[in-house]
């Protein structure tokens, strides 16, 4: 592999860097791993120069960096077509895929922020919001969970249930969204995924490194 074909992937194991390790290992590419810390290496002007908000995670990949995390994982899943991660461009299902990916990026990633800093846009003003209402928001969510098939498009594993799901996940277990049983399934069964197992591995142990000094 030339150095330009090279993935480095700029992370902490406990950041959404997590889902982007998820995406990583789903395509079975190898990846260069660069750990940052919070406050230091993350806002070094090393590190922002590749990404200037100063957050991860961040690949760099064939001279080109891509970061927030569902950009990564449609870059992954597009640069990598071998996966089979992607609806290709002429496929029906390209629409509901980006459909979807971009609702979880945008009116589901604002709605639950909001509501966990008690933010949300008052009723008379749902409007102005991208995201409606919260309400609105899981409503819309169940929907797409709700499908015919075990993953979110149908019979077809792909990179919007690595980020959508992730969302999902993390929104169980950290009580941003309501404890639905359509979500608890869903959950329980990407969280199953051999890729999602090896990176809650991978990141467990780089966490369980760092609280011991190591």
């Amino acid at each position: 592999m030339s150095q330009s074909d090279e993935i480095v992937f700029y992370t902490n194991p406990m950041s959404r860097g997590r889902i982007a390790r998820w995406m990583l290992e789903e395509i079975g590419q190898p990846y260069r791993t660069v750990v940052l810390d919070y406050g230091t290496t993350m806002k070094a002007p090393e590190y922002l120069a590749i990404n200037p908000m100063g957050k991860v995670p961040a690949i760099t990949h064939r001279g080109v960096t891509v970061t927030e995390c569902a950009a990564i994982c449609t870059y992954l899943a597009d640069a990598f077509p071998r996966a089979g991660l992607a609806p290709a461009l002429d496929e029906p299902q390209r629409g509901p895929y980006l459909r979807w990916m971009f609702f979880g990026a945008g009116p589901l990633e604002a709605a639950v922020t909001a509501k966990s800093l008690g933010l949300l846009a008052p009723a008379d003003k749902s409007g102005m919001a991208g995201y409606g209402s919260f309400e609105q928001v899981v409503d819309a969510l169940e929907t797409i969970v709700s499908g015919a098939g075990p993953w979110l498009l149908g019979e077809r594993f792909s990179a919007l249930d690595v980020y959508l799901g992730s969302q999902i996940g993390w929104g169980l277990q950290f009580r941003s969204l309501p404890d639905r049983d359509v979500f608890k399934a869903y959950a329980g069964r990407i969280s199953q995924r051999p890729a999602a197992l090896r990176t809650r591995e991978i990141d467990d142990a780089l966490i369980a490194a760092a609280n011991a000094g190591g």
